[in-house]
């Protein structure tokens, strides 16, 4: 196989271009550091893209490394054929590959290897000449197989294990499990029953039956998780006819030959008994693969527009984290993140203390200047809402308060990193502190919790771990790179996920900068043990030295251009101090009215990188997050048993799963928009409409308190965001 080539058809690039990409991934450079500052060798491609083309490259890497094994393994028992070459050569996925080498393969002892122990494959192989006279005749020849010594007490034994052994060749018979699998695929169904009688959110799948060429992704998983669970047994079903009909075609030589009882017999055990159970798990295991890689993927949008949302700089936050008999954890955050006080309070059941609460948090809020107050979606949240909203309206301040999911709070709280960051601190008090900073700064905080627990995903538990943990990692450095970190503020964690940077180079940076002071400018992180030529190379240009003496530290041009960028100043008249002042508003215009390629040349670099660096020296130190929505905020309440049909109100996209979104419109319950709804038009996934931190606005459809289920609509809306 043609890697290159494969590559260049699926992904439809030049051959060139894949070429010189993955020349770039095996010499060791990160996708960030690929996708950010060799746009001119990949052709501009971005980070979704080469994160697609890396794990399309090593399986078929994969694949060949499997075609080897199999042809070594076959010419070792000396039956490697140039016809089988041929087939492995022409496979294009590791299944079909085994699928050629499962007649070689070591087998465990069958029915097949006891009937071959017992002497009956010439048997075998004379039944399956299927002449149309055998002379003399097949029960003659039987009996020369009988021999009591070795288990062959009659010719129907003899017959049978010739059958077994005809059975098994079909089964192990690689194009005919390819040509099944697709007759299963385009035909068969997937059916479940209910196991016993308890109720269960799979009632739906009590009794379901659906082709498995139409079986959304979404369902797959929950039938998946349901029998999982116990309660529903879920199987393949395929009209028989349909897979005998061409096993005949395939094996059946002669309708009028003595053989043939025996061979059809042999066919239809060889389906039953070996290819169906079979062909029944790998179409269970493609399908699961595919809704997980569906499930990953919409998990990574969600996770990246979680990242991504807008950071409320500037602000002091008040964190509370809700509870009942341990009561409220509150924690002052100041604006840049340090903790200033906390306490504890009882607003809610079973104490309720709401005078002495109300003094706590008035206490605070006057004390530190705090501008909000973010309350954790959590147990007894509702109670704490209200409880700051009538507090709110006695304050003379303008404060307002927002509520914050806290998913994967708990998890950093009772974390080894949560210790360490706060040692004196229990953990509801580190609960308090990241809700409050997850608001100021949602990448900063998230960075420490492990994604899985952040609350965006959907049957994310039933995903192969190291599949689901590559892609959330790659998403989280996509967006940590992107954005750019302060070298000097920045925590290990958040370190950790730049382009060269590991846990241990992290670490190194953050004790260097104690023991020394403040990063004076990029260059300087040369000094940090276990930083070499090659990592700084990787991470300089995601490095943000904001006080340096050097202007372009603090944008995202890499210091391997820092000449092209001066030169770029200099050519049409500009200084530094214009880049510092923000007077380089009409430098786009005359680089553009000289010819962005001529000027690319001149400077010696490629026009992708000219327009990077123009864009990085008209707003030095930008963070892209501040062009996004920014967070609702609230100073009322307001209850489930307040909704009506019809009300039109504002909400924020908490999580998009494939058959909708949920929005959180300020009650406890989260609203479900379903797919129908989103869209006055045809809206073939929630993706295309919404993301995760989308600011939309909402109509009623149906409120269930019992079940507390909002059911909510975006059609006949001016836009989906406001």
């Amino acid at each position: 196989m043609d890697i290159i080539k494969t590559l260049a058809e699926e992904f439809k690039l030049r051959a060139d271009q894949v070429e010189k990409t993955v020349a770039l991934i095996d010499d060791g450079n990160t996708i960030p550091f690929i996708a950010r500052y060799r746009k001119e060798v990949t052709g501009s491609l971005d980070d979704t893209v080469l994160r697609s083309l890396d794990d399309r490259l090593n399986y078929l890497r994969n694949i060949e490394k499997r075609k080897q094994e199999v042809r070594d393994l076959i010419a070792a028992q000396e039956k490697l054929t140039p016809e089988i070459e041929a087939a492995i050569d022409a496979a294009k996925t590791i299944t079909e590959v085994d699928d050629i080498y499962r007649p070689f393969r070591p087998h465990r002892k069958t029915r097949a290897s006891v009937a071959r122990e017992k002497g009956l494959e010439p048997l075998a192989e004379l039944l399956l000449s299927q002449l149309p006279k055998y002379e003399p005749e097949l029960d003659a020849q039987a009996e020369g197989f009988v021999d009591a010594e070795k288990g062959v007490n009659n010719i129907e034994e003899a017959f049978a294990g010739a059958c077994d052994i005809i059975a098994e060749d079909v089964s192990d018979n690689a194009e005919y499990r390819k040509m099944l699998r697709a007759i299963t695929f385009s035909n068969g169904a997937i059916v479940s029953k209910q196991i016993g009688d308890d109720e269960s959110v799979y009632t739906m799948y009590y009794d379901y039956n659906e082709p498995i060429k139409k079986v959304p992704d979404h369902r797959v998983l929950a039938m998946n998780r349901g029998e999982k669970e116990e309660f529903i047994k879920v199987t393949v079903e395929l009209a028989p006819e349909l897979a005998l009909n061409y096993l005949f075609s395939q094996v059946i030589a002669a309708n009028d030959s003595p053989a043939r009882k025996y061979v059809s017999a042999a066919v239809v055990d060889g389906y039953d008994r070996l290819i169906k159970p079979s062909i029944e798990r790998e179409i269970r295991s493609d399908m699961f693969d595919k809704a997980g890689e569906g499930a990953i993927k919409l998990f990574s949008d969600n996770l990246s527009h979680l990242l991504l949302q807008s950071p409320l700089k500037g602000k002091t936050v008040l964190g509370y984290d809700p509870g009942y008999r341990t009561g409220c954890k509150l924690a002052v955050v100041d604006k840049t993140g340090k903790v200033l006080d906390t306490a504890v309070i009882y607003p809610t059941k079973p104490q309720e203390r709401i005078p002495e609460s109300e003094r706590v948090v008035t206490r605070l809020v006057e004390k530190y200047g705090v501008d909000i107050i973010a309350i954790g979606n959590g147990t007894a949240s509702k109670e704490s809402e209200i409880f700051i909203a009538n507090l709110l309206k006695k304050l003379d301040r303008d404060v307002k308060y927002t509520m914050v999911s806290e998913a994967g709070a708990s998890v950093y709280s009772a974390s080894k990193l949560g210790a360490e960051e706060f040692p004196d601190f229990d953990v509801t008090q580190r609960s308090a502190v990241s809700i409050a900073r997850r608001l100021q700064d949602p990448l900063a905080e998230l960075v420490k919790i492990d994604p899985k627990s952040i609350g965006v995903g959907q049957y994310q538990h039933d995903m192969k771990p190291a599949r689901l943990d590559a892609a959330l990692t790659g998403v989280v450095e996509d967006c940590v790179n992107s954005v750019g970190v302060d070298l000097n503020t920045a925590s290990h964690s958040l370190l950790s996920y730049i382009s060269g940077i590991n846990a241990t180079s992290a670490k190194n940076i953050v004790k260097y900068r104690e023991e020394n002071g403040e990063f004076k400018n990029r260059a300087q992180i040369l000094k940090v043990p276990k930083i070499g030529a090659k990592a700084f190379q990787q991470c300089a240009g995601f490095l943000r030295v904001t006080d340096s003496k050097e202007i372009l530290d603090n944008t995202g041009v890499h210091p391997e251009s820092y000449d092209a960028a001066r030169a770029l100043l200099c050519e049409f008249g500009y200084t530094e101090d214009d880049v510092r002042a923000g007077k380089l508003a009409d430098l786009r215009g005359k680089v553009k009215a000289a010819g962005n390629a001529k000027v690319a040349e001149k400077l010696g670099i490629g026009e992708p990188t000219l327009l990077d660096i123009i864009g990085e020296l008209e707003k030095p130190g930008r963070d892209l997050r501040d062009s996004f929505e920014a967070p609702v905020l609230r100073d009322d309440v307001l209850d489930m048993a307040d909704l009506k049909p019809d009300m039109v109100l504002t909400g924020t996209v908490r999580n998009v799963i494939d058959f909708g979104a949920f929005v959180d419109i300020g009650v406890h319950q989260d609203g479900l928009v379903h797919i129908s709804e989103l869209s006055d038009k045809y809206v073939k996934h929630p993706s295309e409409v919404v993301s995760v931190g989308d600011i939309v606005r909402v109509r009623v459809l149906s409120v269930d308190t019992k079940r507390k289920r909002i059911g909510l609509s975006m059609k006949g809306s001016d836009g989906r965001k406001l």
